[in-house]
């Protein structure tokens, strides 16, 4: 998810070096390789120019803020900027003042807008929601049958009817539905197609009349690039988008429409599919996302995995957890920490995900590492942690070529897989660190009251 563009400003930032003021070529050069980096990942062309030239407006000739370099004060600068392009701040979810609350649910075909209605209901019941799904979608009686497995996946209602009823009667008859059975929220399923048309716009428009949504999401196929804005552009036209919800986050997408729909619609991203588990969706913070586009990880993201996985957990393990999140931070992790955290990761999702949540993290390994990461991989890490002894874990300092050696035996792996663990946990450790001292600085710069 934006992986490409994380890594393209991230060496941006580095070849800035260290200056005391930057002048206008220093930034008109930056921003050009922004400008080309944003295009890349599939920013639309109106957005990037504009984005370009408010950071422009901002860094010719801003002064180094406090202790902050030149790089990091276009950091600042840029993430800034982001987060008002994705959105000043996360939107509150607009629950209806009398249940049922209902969410239309609208987009084109093979946007996996019927999976996201079954990832969202699971959400709502972490919410403490209880959800009603209602198969709209009678152009494909596959969709219905994939809704009502779906259903008893998550254990929520279905209501269907393939009788010929038209979408705008069984929506009308789930909600009733819906109310009799006391549920508090209507999810409504509603027909895709390959492309806009003129009777798919109708058929929508007739069932929001119909059912008074309060929320209507427009789900968005993150690999359909900059056509994602003018889809937006054509489903709002019509109805009243309230939010949109990006799928297939997951995989090699370019994820520039993310940064692209707000910006021209005035759509907020609501929510983001990062999987295809049901409880692969989560909610959408623009400033998370913007921290995490800049390399700066997104700490706060894996706190609330870990509240989640580890829910029952002991007043003792919380706080043990919060600390080590602090040595994080500090850049003073060791692998004693490492192995505590795989085990956390095991119970909090993909490993592949958290690690690309980790400040400093996916910048410090390869691409190609990170692509290769599996959860089977824990396991050989895992071998090599437990072959040290408690103090080298502790002090990875002190692990030299005859422990090195030692470690590699015992854990049945070789000195060179050895070699590669110990150089990529100090460049991560490093590059925490630095983040950290970033975040710190500027929440000092913003405390006096900077902008």
């Amino acid at each position: 998810m934006l992986d490409s563009l994380t890594r393209r400003l991230s060496g941006i930032f580095a070849s800035l070096g260290r200056k005391g003021r930057l002048t206008e070529d220093d930034v008109t050069e930056m921003l050009r390789e922004v400008r080309v980096a944003l295009l890349e990942a599939d920013v639309n062309f109106k957005v990037a120019k504009e984005f370009i030239a408010r950071v422009k407006e901002k860094a010719v000739g801003e002064d180094v803020y406090g202790s902050l370099t030149a790089d990091q004060t276009l950091i600042k600068i840029v993430r800034d900027e982001l987060k008002e392009t994705l959105g000043t701040e996360t939107p509150r979810f607009n629950f209806g003042s009398q249940p049922p609350t209902v969410i239309l649910m609208c987009g084109l075909q093979g946007s996996g807008k019927t999976t996201t209605c079954a990832k969202l209901a699971k959400h709502l019941i972490r919410q403490g929601k209880k959800p009603m799904m209602a198969a709209c979608d009678i152009q494909r009686p596959a969709a219905v049958k994939q809704l009502e497995i779906l259903g008893e996946s998550v254990e929520v209602p279905v209501f269907a009817k393939l009788d010929g009823s038209s979408p705008v009667a069984i929506a009308k008859e789930a909600l009733e539905r819906c109310k009799y059975l006391l549920r508090d929220v209507l999810i409504v399923d509603t027909a895709g197609r390959l492309s806009i048309d003129e009777d798919l716009m109708d058929e929508l428009q007739k069932i929001s009349d119909a059912v008074g949504p309060h929320e209507v999401f427009l789900v968005l196929d993150s690999t359909t690039g900059q056509e994602a804005v003018s889809v937006a552009q054509a489903f709002h036209e019509r109805v009243n988008i309230t939010g949109a919800i990006f799928t297939k986050l997951d995989g090699d997408t370019r994820g520039g429409a993310i940064l692209s729909v707000r910006a021209a619609t005035g759509v907020p991203v609501r929510f983001i599919g990062v999987g295809e588990q049901t409880d692969a969706l989560e909610a959408f913070h623009p400033d998370r996302m913007a921290e995490r586009i800049i390399g700066m990880g997104d700490v706060m993201g894996i706190i609330e995995k870990a509240e989640q996985a580890f829910g029952n957990a002991s007043e003792e393990e919380k706080g043990g957890m919060e600390a080590m999140m602090g040595r994080m931070m500090g850049g003073t992790l060791n692998f004693e920490d490492m192995l505590q955290t795989f085990r956390m990761m095991k119970k909090m999702g993909p490993l592949k995900g958290i690690m690309k949540m980790i400040p400093g993290l996916s910048n410090a390994l390869p691409e190609e590492a990170l692509d290769q990461i599996n959860d089977k991989d824990t396991g050989r890490i895992e071998a090599i942690i437990l072959s040290m002894t408690l103090r080298e874990r502790r002090n990875p300092d002190i692990i030299n070529g005859s422990r090195r050696k030692r470690i590699a035996a015992g854990s049945g792996t070789t000195v060179e897989e050895v070699n590669n663990l110990l150089k990529q946990f100090a460049t991560s450790r490093r590059g925490m660190k630095q983040m950290g001292k970033m975040q710190k600085q500027m929440k000092k710069f913003k405390g006096r009251g900077g902008h």
